[in-house]
């Protein structure tokens, strides 16, 4: 049942497809989870060993990109007035068409094409959001219609804090509405949102949404881990995260951004298990609905980010006192913090692929129907054998294995740039490695746990 919260059906509206993923995560508790939860682990755990002992030049070596040649289109701001107007073709379908998110284009264009789709592209192939933003576009129509410029600056010491804030509220409404794929709902939210934005932006300039706008600074967080990106001006393509390495080093707002990434990824599933619901005093066989735990839930999702934030502060102190270093959390954590972008991105996709794999069949449905293509028969057969739902977590768990395993020759490859030598750079990530593998298996764990929410 681990789409319920990306798509935010109600409980009577999904009969067939709750109980595809009920059936789907049966068959996962019958598989031997706890050897494939092990050896991610240790998969980890040796990843760490063989970085003690290999040159310690190899981590940065592996993530040095090839530049490529490439023609830059110069169409500019043309993508994003498209996307700004099919944008607004969606909330107003939302407001005036069906109200079955499974048949409503804007639900499952929001939460399944954006949410799923594009954020997984943008963080696996490089920054396709700069092209389609919707705000850019109308920005720049309305400056040379009217020679409007931005009246105010924004304020340099405010940093990424608005966007993690919006950040945030949008976890809460995901987590913890009622029903946030009601099309009605989700198309006044997103209405609004993007009124607000838009504001914003010719208020302040592109530093708004550069800082501020919560789905700007997710897309280019996630782009430092696409494959494709610029080095010395080119386009060049290396190995997942090598932007992170060469990207200046985060601010405290970007980097409490990004742990906040992980953290509200994380509580997506966890507040969806057996063990969520029994510290509500729930029975999850009999789960009241949605509006039943929407304090509790944001509450969880605000104490899961305070903790992770906590939890990896620790480590990055407790790691520096190790190697004899002298260096402040807050440098630590602002130079350290982007390695996390791997785990989150992992976790994203490996949370999701199910739901994909079933809401993508209704959108394609539902766009073969506007298209006059004919009927496409939406199953969820295959999560009714256990053939397929091995396939799907295994590949689930490998994606969040890889993470972190990216994440830690990351977090070496920036140890090794302080100068200190190989020794001192194991010692001193000692603690952060540790943590990366106690969240592997917790993740893994997420996965594979029964689900009553």
């Amino acid at each position: 049942m681990r789409v319920i919260a990306l798509s935010g059906i109600c409980l009577a509206l999904m009969a067939g497809t709750l109980w595809a993923h009920a059936s789907e995560q049966g068959f996962v508790l019958l598989l031997p989870t706890d050897v494939y939860i092990a050896a991610g682990g240790v998969t980890v755990a040796l990843t760490v060993v063989l970085l003690a002992v290999l040159p310690g030049g190899l981590a940065e070596a592996l993530f040095r990109p090839a530049p490529v040649p490439w023609m830059r289109p110069r169409v500019r701001h043309a993508a994003s007035v498209l996307a700004a107007l099919l944008l607004g073709w969606l909330v107003w379908r939302g407001l005036a068409g069906t109200r079955d998110p499974l048949v409503n284009p804007l639900p499952l264009v929001i939460w399944v094409v954006f949410w799923i789709g594009l954020v997984s592209a943008q963080g696996l192939w490089g920054d396709l959001w700069r092209g389609i933003n919707p705000w850019t576009g109308p920005a720049a129509i309305m400056r040379r219609i009217t020679g409007w410029r931005a009246p105010l600056r924004y304020p340099r010491r405010a940093g990424h804090w608005s966007g993690v804030l919006g950040l945030l509220g949008f976890a809460g409404f995901l987590l913890a509405d009622p029903a946030p794929a009601d099309p009605g709902r989700l198309a006044m939210a997103v209405g609004l949102y993007w009124c607000a934005m838009l504001v914003g932006l010719l208020a302040f300039g592109p530093a708004w949404l550069l800082r501020a706008e919560a789905v700007t600074v997710l897309m280019r967080a996630y782009a430092r881990m696409g494959i494709a990106g610029r080095a010395g001006g080119r386009l060049a393509l290396g190995l997942p995260g090598w932007q992170v390495l060469a990207a200046p080093k985060a601010g405290a707002g970007l980097a409490v951004f990004i742990l906040v990434m992980l953290g509200s990824g994380s509580f997506d599933g966890l507040n969806e298990t057996f063990w969520w619901l029994g510290v509500l005093g729930l029975n999850p066989l009999e789960f009241p609905g949605r509006s039943a735990v929407v304090l509790p839930n944001l509450l969880g999702l605000m104490a899961a980010n305070a903790a992770l934030v906590a939890a990896f502060a620790a480590c990055l102190w407790l790691g520096e006192r190790i190697a004899g270093g002298q260096a402040s959390l807050r440098a630590l954590f602002c130079f350290y913090a982007p390695t996390i972008l791997p785990i989150a991105l992992a976790y994203h996709i490996a949370h999701y692929l199910t739901a994909f794999l079933v809401d993508g069949q209704y959108v394609l449905a539902a766009l073969s129907n506007a298209l006059g293509l004919g009927h496409v028969h939406v199953t969820t057969g295959f999560l009714n054998t256990p053939g397929p739902v091995r396939l799907i977590w295994l590949g689930q768990a490998g994606v969040v294995v890889a993470g972190h395993v990216i994440a830690i020759l990351l977090a070496h490859a920036l140890a090794m740039r302080t100068g200190r030598g190989a020794r001192r750079a194991v010692l001193g990530q000692a603690p952060l490695a540790a943590f990366m593998i106690a969240y592997t298996v917790f993740g893994l764990w997420l996965l594979a746990a029964p689900r009553g929410a």
